[in-house]
């Protein structure tokens, strides 16, 4: 089945199955899965004009800052494990909020102030972006570097936030994107799927033409077929090239709604979704809310592609 509307069904039943549950969102709170879902909630709403989808995800949002928020940022997740701060993880929370504001404008502010709050913590001027901060913003998480892909976050999501109010920290991040995108390489499937999502909003920038073009070549070399004899109806991306039999469900959709959002391989799509859709991988990923969030996502990107 498509990656369109006609998928609201199923993606209306797995949101059910998810409350009942207790899976999301009335689970624990994780900064990534709850920023794919506030965008799902999003999504619902545009499409359906149903009011409840809009509350619910004003409801997330309140309770994602009551139990994640800092004076600046927000923590990883709620588990003990998942402290920290992420930069990753706050763009993609900042471009949940600009979907949102889109409908409430306050929480547009919101993201932009958001992004004005931590900048200046993650930047290293003329050198990269922090992967992970300790949760007050005073220091680096130790044994954590630098992002590989997270200036390419910063450089997007500022410049779709408010390219004005945001004019001196797209700056930073622009200069980092020249340095590096002649020579980016990427191996992680997720991360490929980032590429790809990123690229599509500036698809002529000779930046966003690299990612796209590498990102497809090396996700290229990572599919694996599957199927009956006659057929190959299903398939996967691996997690690295050479890891054939590593594969993983969130990941997939990730790759999936970059793939979508750039409008390539529709039939890998469709095998994706055919593969893993009654698949099990036997660990805490089959009860994980970012595998049934994403996969939602996957499903009906919605207001994660470009207008």
């Amino acid at each position: 089945m498509a990656a369109t509307a006609e998928n609201i069904p199923k993606v209306l039943a797995k949101l059910q199955w998810m409350r009942e549950q207790h899976i999301w969102p009335n689970g624990l709170r994780y900064l990534w899965t709850d920023a794919h879902g506030v965008c799902l909630l999003v999504s619902l709403y545009k499409e359906l004009q149903e009011e409840k989808y809009l509350q619910e995800a004003e409801s997330v949002v309140a309770d994602v800052y009551r139990v994640l928020g800092w004076p600046r940022g927000l923590r990883i997740g709620e588990e003990p494990d998942r402290d920290g701060q992420y930069f990753h993880y706050l763009t993609k929370w900042m471009y949940a909020l600009y979907q949102l504001g889109k409908v409430k404008p306050e929480y547009h502010e919101r993201a932009v102030n958001l992004a004005k709050d931590v900048h200046q913590a993650f930047y290293v001027p003329g050198v990269g972006v922090r992967w992970k901060m300790l949760e007050d913003l005073s220091g680096p998480y130790p044994g954590y570097g630098l992002g590989g892909l997270d200036f390419y976050d910063g450089f997007v999501t500022y410049r779709l936030l408010d390219p004005a109010a945001l004019s001196a920290e797209i700056v930073n991040m622009q200069q980092l994107v020249m340095k590096d995108y002649k020579k980016f390489s990427c191996t992680q499937d997720l991360g490929l799927g980032e590429c790809l999502w990123m690229s599509h909003f500036f698809p002529d920038e000779e930046w966003a033409k690299t990612l796209r073009q590498r990102s497809e070549t090396t996700l290229n070399s990572m599919w694996v077929e599957k199927g009956g004899l006659f057929a190959k109806d299903r398939g996967y991306f691996c997690r690295e090239p050479g890891l054939r039999g590593v594969k993983f469900a969130f990941t997939n959709f990730g790759v999936s709604l970059g793939l979508q959002a750039a409008g390539v391989w529709p039939e890998r799509v469709e095998k994706l979704h055919a593969f893993f859709e009654n698949y099990k991988s036997n660990d805490e990923y089959d009860t994980d809310a970012i595998t049934h969030v994403m996969h939602c996502n996957s499903l009906f990107p919605g207001v994660l592609r470009k207008d």
